[in-house]
């Protein structure tokens, strides 16, 4: 069952990503997890709040805040998608699908989301 899913989610990101013109990950692309567009600010506060917590999930956000890389322009969805992606990686990325979820709030991209001198993590980037 788990691997008809992941097949399936697969495929879904493979035409999504052929649409948008980015390469495939079928073939070892990369995915990362970002913020819904469609995302209530609360439930996406919350969901930084969580993942960036010590008690929570444990993601390395020093890029989201003052001075960090990613800091700039301060916009909640980007803040998010960044905590979101750092969560996914740190819960085994591609392997564990399910841990981009946020309550709904998130989804699994092909479309890398870094921007200037903000550098989203991919899997392949991703610590042991």
């Amino acid at each position: 069952m788990l691997a008809a899913s992941l097949l399936a989610l697969r495929l879904l990101l493979l035409v999504g990503a052929a649409a948008a013109g980015a390469v495939g990950v079928s073939g070892g692309g990369l995915l990362w997890c970002v913020a819904k567009n469609n995302a209530e600010d609360g439930a996406l506060q919350n969901a930084i709040d969580w993942a960036c917590s010590v008690d929570g999930g444990r993601a390395d956000c020093a890029a989201i805040q003052q001075g960090g890389a990613c800091f700039d322009p301060p916009d909640l969805q980007q803040h998010a998608s960044y905590a979101f992606n750092e969560y996914f990686l740190r819960s085994g990325g591609a392997a564990s699908p399910a841990a981009c979820d946020f309550s709904g709030a998130a989804a699994l991209t092909a479309l890398n989301p870094s921007h200037g001198s903000c550098v989203f993590p991919s899997r392949s980037m991703c610590w042991v």
